[in-house]
């Protein structure tokens, strides 16, 4: 914690899972339990590597989260992410929301609470922790996409290979991951 700012009194540790991706593409970050799922949407678009170019959601216990839009209105209408907390909905490990994002190429995370804990004197939360993979483009195609377009990129004979290294602008490393530039995007976060 930057000095003269209280330490948050509980800590969520989550591991969030893009599902279906390969090679697999997961992180382990830790925020406070005060953070709104608002403010989670842009804690996960940073550790995930994806670019807040699309509309998302948050399915717990059944019910959908999300900032509500002009229009939205009965049994459909979700309820305001801004107003929750991880404190308020997630009580115990284990816990297991979903966070989709893109709705039409339906990025699907599944997020895991693996544990709660009293914040550590000396923490500037959130931070990640470790991960796998590389955020896939936006706008790839959702999995099947994304698994198109990594065959194009292996292989030169492949015919969509020039237009997809035009499109990505040069090589594309799906195993990239590079935790100190996510914490340092994280550390910028109010």
């Amino acid at each position: 914690m930057a000095s003269g700012r209280r330490p948050p009194a509980d800590v969520y540790q989550i591991k969030i899972t893009l599902t279906g991706s390969q090679p697999a593409m997961w992180r382990r970050f830790e925020v406070p339990g005060n953070t709104s799922l608002a403010e989670l949407h842009g804690i996960l678009q940073v550790v995930m590597g994806w670019s807040n170019a699309h509309l998302h959601r948050f399915i717990v216990k059944g019910q959908t989260y999300a900032t509500p839009e002009r229009g939205d209105i009965g049994p459909r209408k979700p309820k305001d992410e801004r107003k929750f907390t991880l404190r308020d909905l997630l009580t115990q490990e284990g816990s297991r929301p979903t966070y989709e994002y893109d709705f039409g190429d339906n990025w699907q995370h599944e997020l895991l609470v693996e544990r709660i804990h009293p914040a550590e004197e000396g923490t500037r939360y959130p931070v990640c922790l470790e991960g796998a993979g590389a955020c896939p483009p936006e706008d790839v195609g959702g999995v099947s996409g994304y698994t198109q377009f990594l065959e194009a990129m292996v292989d030169t004979n492949h015919p969509e290979h020039q237009n997809c290294r035009d499109w990505i602008g040069g090589y594309f490393d799906p195993e990239k991951f590079d935790l100190a530039k996510v914490n340092q995007i994280l550390r910028n976060i109010p």
